[in-house]
């Protein structure tokens, strides 16, 4: 009885144990900014790619070169 009570906590456990982890591929790194067009250049975090990305004056003023940022608007690039 105690052989397969221990046999069942275990399987419980790496059943449990083994769950997926997702990435959210929408961020990266800010490498630049351009303050003649609030455009900022993001690493991202997946894929490694830069992309420029044109920001409001708002959004701009808190993203800050070596910071992590998020695009809401898209799902990678």
């Amino acid at each position: 009885m105690k052989t397969l009570l221990f046999s069942f906590a275990v399987v419980t456990a790496l059943l449990c144990s083994c769950k997926k982890e997702t990435k959210t591929c929408n961020c990266g790194t800010i490498m630049s900014d351009n303050v003649s067009n609030y455009s900022v250049n993001i690493k991202n975090d997946c894929s490694g790619n830069v992309k420029n990305w044109v920001l409001s004056e708002g959004d701009w003023m808190t993203a800050y070169v070596g910071s992590h940022y998020c695009i809401t608007n898209t799902t990678s690039w």
